[in-house]
Formats: C-alpha cells, sequence, structure tokens
C-alpha cells in the first residue's frame, strides 16, 4: 500500500481525525506514520496509549522524543473524537485526506503534503484555473484597491482567486473576487474553521465558504496561533498556478509564501510599486530577483496560457475626469503618497491654488487626506 492515508467519510473517522490534527506536536510527518495502513480509529487509540505502537517506524517515533507518549496521552484526555465530530457537524465542516477522491490533486506530489484538510464549501472548485494574491495587512489604500481589481478581473475570466482571508491584501482581493457573479474564491486559513480570524471578516468568510471554498489544516476549535500561519502558506503556495503579490513590506508573510512558491516552481508575480513606499520594499525586491510584473490582470492571464484580450474590462466610473495639472496631481499621488507642499513642489502652483486643487480632488473622490498625505483613489477602493 501507498504511504497515503485511506479515505474516509464516515462520522467516526472524522472526530478521530479531526481529534489527532488537535494534538499539540502532532507534525505532519507524525500524523502522516500514525495513518499509514491504519484506520483514524486505530490511529487514535495508539497516540492516545490505549493501543501499543507496533514496532518499526512508529515506535521508533515515540523512543526518539521520551516525552511525547505521555503528552499524547494528556492529549487525549482534552481532545476526544466525539466532541470533534459534533464540532465539525455543528460548523458544516468535512474532512478530506490524500486518498480521497476529492483531495486536491495539486498537494498529492507536494513534499509537504498535509496528512488531513477541513473543508467548508465545495473543494472541487480548485479544479479550475487558480490564481493566488496576497500581501501586506497593512496594506496602502491604492494596495488594496489594486488587489480589489485584481481579485474581480481575474474572478470575471473565470479564474479562481485564492488568498488568506487576512487584513489588507488578502481580504481586498476576495471581496474583488466576490464582487463578480459566478466567482468562486477559495480561502486557505491558519485556524479552526469555526473561528474566523480577523473577527471583522466573519461575513467575509461566510461568503467565501458558500461561494467556493475554506480550507485549514486544522480542525474546529483550534485558535489562530501565529506558528500556524507560515504552514497555512505552503498550502496556499502549492494550490496556485500563479503567485501574485500585491503589497509586502520588508518582512512578512507574503514572502515566505513566494518562496513557497519558488519552491514548488509556481509562476511568481509582482505589483510593482514606490520605492518610497515601505509597503512596497517587498514586492520590489522581488522583483529584482526576478519575478514576472504584474502591472495589469491580463499579465497575470498570459502567465496562465488565457486569452488575455478580455481582460481588464472597463468598469463605470462615475467621477469627473481630471483634466491638466488635476491629472496630473492624481498620477502622481498613485505611485506615492503627496503632502499640500509637495504637490506645490510638483505642480509649480502657488499655495493657495493647489490647496483649492486638491480639495477639489477629494471632493469629487480622487484622493483621500491620510494624516496631510494624500493618496489616489483607485475606482474599485470601494471593495477594499
Amino acid at each position: 500500500m501507498s504511504d497515503d492515508v485511506r479515505p474516509s467519510t464516515a462520522a467516526a473517522d472524522t472526530g478521530h481525525l479531526a481529534a489527532l490534527a488537535a494534538f499539540d506536536r502532532m507534525t505532519v510527518a507524525r500524523l502522516r506514520v500514525l495513518l499509514h495502513e491504519r484506520t483514524p480509529g486505530e490511529a487514535y487509540a495508539i497516540a492516545a496509549g490505549q493501543d501499543r505502537p507496533p514496532a518499526g517506524v512508529l515506535a521508533a517515533m515515540f523512543a526518539r522524543d521520551d516525552g511525547l507518549a505521555s503528552r499524547w496521552r494528556a492529549e487525549a484526555a482534552r481532545h476526544r473524537p466525539e466532541t470533534y465530530r459534533q464540532r465539525c457537524a455543528d460548523a458544516g465542516v468535512s474532512v478530506v485526506v490524500p486518498a480521497d477522491p476529492h483531495f486536491p490533486a495539486q498537494l498529492l506530489g507536494d513534499p509537504a503534503c498535509p496528512a488531513v484538510l477541513f473543508v467548508q464549501g465545495d473543494i472541487r472548485v480548485l479544479d479550475a484555473r487558480r490564481v493566488g494574491i496576497v500581501g501586506t495587512r497593512n496594506a496602502t489604500r491604492h494596495g488594496r484597491a489594486t488587489a480589489a481589481r485584481f481579485g474581480a478581473e481575474l474572478a470575471a475570466e473565470g479564474v479562481v482567486v485564492v488568498s488568506g482571508l487576512a487584513r489588507g491584501v488578502d481580504g481586498a482581493a476576495h471581496r474583488g473576487a466576490l464582487s463578480v457573479e459566478g466567482s468562486r474564491p477559495v480561502g486557505i486559513v491558519g485556524n479552526g474553521l469555526d473561528r474566523p480570524y480577523p473577527r471583522e471578516h466573519a461575513t467575509l468568510w461566510a461568503d467565501v465558504a458558500r461561494r467556493g471554498a475554506l480550507i485549514s489544516e486544522w480542525p474546529p476549535g483550534i485558535p489562530p496561533d501565529p506558528f500556524r500561519f507560515p504552514l497555512r502558506n505552503r498550502i496556499l503556495a502549492a494550490l496556485v498556478e500563479v503567485l501574485v503579490v500585491v503589497e509586502s513590506r520588508e518582512r512578512g508573510g507574503s514572502l515566505i509564501t513566494a518562496v513557497e512558491a519558488g519552491r514548488r516552481d509556481v509562476d511568481l508575480m509582482a505589483v510593482p510599486g514606490s520605492v518610497h513606499s515601505p509597503a512596497s520594499a517587498g514586492t520590489n525586491r522581488l522583483l529584482r530577483d526576478g519575478a514576472a510584473p504584474a502591472n495589469e490582470t491580463a499579465d497575470v492571464l498570459v502567465a496562465l496560457g488565457l486569452d488575455h484580450r478580455r481582460a481588464g474590462r472597463a468598469r463605470f466610473d462615475p467621477r469627473p475626469a481630471p483634466r491638466g495639472v488635476a491629472a496630473q496631481i492624481v498620477e502622481a499621488c498613485r505611485t506615492r503618497p503627496r503632502t499640500l507642499d509637495g504637490v506645490v513642489e510638483l505642480t509649480g502652483l502657488p499655495l493657495d491654488e493647489a490647496a483649492m486643487a486638491v480639495a477639489r480632488l477629494e471632493r469629487d473622490g480622487w484622493l483621500a487626506d491620510a494624516g496631510g498625505w494624500f493618496e489616489a483613489i483607485d475606482q474599485w477602493a470601494d471593495l477594499a
């Protein structure tokens, strides 16, 4: 028999799988060893100390870690299969393992293939073309609008938008995708599916699950501990064909996802940003290191090998179009935020005329005042 675990959809197996996945110090490798050629119930009995581990790899696993057996016996008292079976049922969560027919094919050959996945929604949406959109939680207004635009325009082309449902770029990408009728976004998260995180994204979580799918490596009840998010990132990277990083600071989770994508030969793209913006320091470095530029949705569709001529269909913009110096100000504020003094320097206008021009652009919805710095507002900002 192969190393893959057996398919399991029975309610009893769901409880055992979820309880095992909740154990402290239960790594992917350990869970796969436990489940190899065993039912989830048999694996749970061994981990809980109710059955003696057979000789071989499993016995060696316990021998290498003196405290593991006692730790897992204590974990079994806290994580009971019947409790997790009910949690999954209450949350509408299904469980898939690598031998199940609907387990994502993209993960089967992955060196860090999850031993179990928990799903809300329809995991079969991953059979379509898939693009990941990730970026910083502390995104600029322009970055969020860009993520929303990419999400909407890719979804309009039938592409499944995959992201992490975090604040900033991730949430904006999902909102953009959801703005398109018939879209099927996918969220990959780092905690139990009954605990929307961040809390203000609870409605967004529900909408993604209803239209597409939410996927986690952890069962209901598991909190969003920081160590889980880098592990989540490898799954996101493995599931997509192209990964687009919209904004990233010098360090952050989106750069970890980019590294994971590189390990898997996933096409990596980044949105160029201003050299003056800390929010684009990471993306600009990715571009210097060889990532392809994603200036517009058509670039991503070309990377997918799809016809790009329909991409970027115009969205009606009710704002009066700026002209002359006003257009110059808006374009300059797209590249980076500007102060009023910066607008004066850029345009050569007297201070009072520059102030009036900026005020008109604010009134018409083209600029926003962010503490004395003026940012251009993308037409997709309502989704960001």
